[in-house]
Formats: C-alpha cells, structure tokens, sequence
C-alpha cells in the first residue's frame, strides 16, 4: 500500500477485537476517506480504559495490505497499538485516528473505562485528530449498518474543520433503525455512575469466584444536553472530550483553602 503526499493516511483501530462487526463496517466507511492502517487485538479489550502493556512484549503480525488498507494484529491493549502503529508501523504520523465502531454505548462516565475511547484520547495525544464510535446495542447481531451515514457526516466535517489540540469526539449512535434516528445533537457528558455490584459464584472445583455485573445509574435523566437524553430519545450524540482533566473551575477556590 502507497500513500501519496495528498492522501489521508488513517490509523484505525477498535477494543472489541480484530474481527468485531463494527470494526469491519467502520473500515468499510473509513476507505472511502484515504489509505487506512487497521491494528487490533485478536481478542476482546473491552473496559481496558488507558491501559498499556509493560510487564510481556508487545507482537505484531501484518495480516494483510492492498492498495487500500494495511491490517495488523498486535497482542497489546488498544493504547498498545496506537502507540506502536505512530511509532513503528507507519511511514508518516497519520492525518486522523478513528477508534470502534464499539459494541454499546461509551456515553457518561463510561467513557472513562473505554478501550475505544481511550485510543481516540491517545491520538490526541500525539495531536491528530481523532474520533471514537459507539452503537449503543450489546447483542451479538447488532446492526452496525445503521452508524455509516454519520461516521461520513463526522469525517467529513473533520476534512474541513481540524479539532483543537488535545479534543477528540466521542460519537454514540442510537440502537433504533435508520429512519427513527431523529437527528445529531453536540452533548455534554451525563453524570451518572455505575453501581458495581459481584455476583458470588462457585466453579466446578468449588473455589469461590466473583463476576462484576453492573447497572448505569443517570443521575440527571432530564437533561436534554447530556449524551444519555440524546441516545434515549433516538438521537446522535457527539461530546468533544479532552485530554486535560483538570477541574479549572475549582483551582481558584482550592488556592483560597491552601493560603488559609
């Protein structure tokens, strides 16, 4: 695969492994953009948020190229193989990073455990422009098809207007057909937590175990600008998520309570 000086040159990955469905139809969309590299795990890295690999070695295995895509398998975490792929594999840092298409939503607080968003959040750390999608549907025969129409919106909004350093955008997709998606809407996060809750069980050996089940608790349902009221009520959210995590509204208020 060549990639001419005027090509984009898109870096694609996802945290559901090398053959999820919503990786397959992001590419499909994706090509239509430039030449892409495509690096995934062949396994699922669901919930690894920014997690790095650093106690085995990271592996790599070009599966494919053709004049379109370059698609490589890598043992690491989605951060792994943002990292390795800007470092190692590309022949030039790439226009844009696009991360998904996840399989559920990554809206609210979720977006803090996120293997998907996490690598769209390392893109921006490297300063390219970078996206995370989400279809909020967790079945195993979800219809992804339904998220093409504005993975297309979304990048070709980004062709011609460049985020700022250090934002990326979170983009989650209703789990309704096409034709009830009622619009996009630009959100902010919801606030909301989950509630952890372990379900004690015995395996055949008798030894105890715990597996984490879990439920989404909004704690502001009837805001119309949060990305959870957006997906509820059949629309498109897109939340600009940034790299600093500062809470600057509150500096000047803590400086007071140190100089007492």
């Amino acid at each position: 695969m060549t990639v001419g000086k005027e090509e984009k040159l898109i870096l694609v990955t996802n945290d559901d492994g090398l053959y999820a469905a919503g990786l397959r139809t992001l590419l499909e969309v994706i090509e239509e953009f430039g030449k892409v590299v495509l690096i995934s795990t062949m396994e699922s890295m669901s919930g690894m948020s920014q997690a790095l690999t650093v106690k085995t070695p990271l592996r790599v295995k070009l599966l494919e190229e053709n004049e379109k895509h370059r698609i490589y398998a890598c043992n690491g975490t989605p951060t792994d193989s943002i990292k390795l792929a800007v470092n190692q594999l590309l022949e030039r840092t790439p226009d844009w990073v696009v991360s998904g298409i996840n399989h559920g939503a990554n809206a609210s607080v979720s977006v803090l455990y996120s293997g998907t968003m996490a690598a769209a959040l390392e893109g921006c750390l490297y300063g390219i422009d970078s996206v995370g999608f989400s279809l909020n549907d967790f079945s195993p025969t979800a219809d992804f098809s339904v998220c093409k129409k504005y993975i297309r919106i979304v990048m070709k909004h980004l062709a011609n207007h460049p985020l700022p350093k250090g934002i990326c955008l979170n983009v989650n997709i209703p789990s309704v057909p096409k034709e009830e998606i009622k619009g996009m809407k630009i959100c902010r996060q919801a606030k909301g937590n989950w509630k952890e809750e372990f379900e004690k069980r015995k395996d055949p050996m008798g030894k105890t175990y715990y597996w984490l089940t879990g439920l989404f608790q909004n704690h502001e349902p009837d805001a119309i600008d949060t990305d959870e009221w957006a997906l509820t009520n059949k629309y498109v959210s897109i939340v600009p998520v940034s790299v600093d995590m500062t809470a600057h509204e509150y500096i000047s208020d803590l400086k007071k309570w140190f100089r007492k």
